[in-house]
């Protein structure tokens, strides 16, 4: 289905394939434009197999929907390719991890997707993109983004300059946030500049409550918007 989304837009996709821990892995990867900058976006489309934090017992047998952690990361990409303009100078990448919510569970790690893409962009000669955007866990109602403190503080700075031009600096918080591992810590470790883009602060994380109806569109509108505005000093 993402697939089909994608190539609907005028992207090329392809399905990344390697195994993690034993566990089968498919990232999916949509391409469009050459040259430079070249700047991935991405978000885990998985969801979290066990609903570990839910405050019912009996309920964390169960998975999680996921409706923003995962979901809604994912409608923002979707978004930015139908949107982000055909003539960009450069060569954008849209990557949907898979494998990534996991962590803490019997035979499982966190961030397996991004790690399988990472080792994968390693063995290409030159390969080093010029940036890379994760966005997570961005559609709750009462979005508060702080300053991911691992991230890449230039391109944390740009995004965030982008975000109080237009208004968000309610959403987009110029202080510092935690220290998240997330799809952007494989990127980091390997040199390559990278940022997450998290809002942390959720009461239904992990949980079955993890539903649509906690999910605001104005929330998508505005990550989105800074991101699109973001890409737009990059010509």
């Amino acid at each position: 289905w993402l697939q089909v989304e994608l190539n609907k837009a005028g992207w090329d996709t392809s399905v990344q394939t390697a195994n993690q821990m034993g566990h089968p892995i498919q990232n999916v990867v949509a391409q469009r434009g050459r040259g430079n900058p070249w700047i991935i976006f991405g978000a885990h489309y998985d969801t979290r197999i066990y609903a570990d934090q839910d405050p019912d017992p009996q309920k964390r047998s169960q998975p999680v929907p996921g409706a923003n952690d995962g979901a809604s990361g994912v409608a923002v990409l979707l978004e930015l390719a139908r949107t982000i303009p055909e003539d960009f100078p450069g060569e954008i990448w849209l990557v949907f991890f898979d494998a990534e919510d996991n962590g803490q569970i019997q035979g499982w790690d966190w961030i397996l997707g991004s790690r399988a893409f990472v080792e994968q962009l390693d063995g290409q000669p030159e390969a080093v993109p010029d940036g890379v955007v994760i966005v997570d866990m961005i559609g709750d109602a009462d979005l508060n983004i702080k300053m991911e403190r691992s991230s890449n503080l230039e391109i944390t700075a740009t995004i965030w300059k982008q975000a109080a031009k237009l208004g968000y600096s309610q959403q987009f918080m110029p202080v510092p946030g935690p220290h998240i591992l997330d799809d952007h810590t494989p990127f980091l470790q390997a040199g390559i500049p990278a940022v997450d883009i998290i809002d942390f602060d959720y009461p239904y994380w992990h949980t079955t409550a993890d539903t649509l109806d906690k999910v605001s569109a104005d929330s998508l509108q505005i990550v989105g918007h800074t991101l699109l505005a973001w890409l737009e000093t990059m010509r």
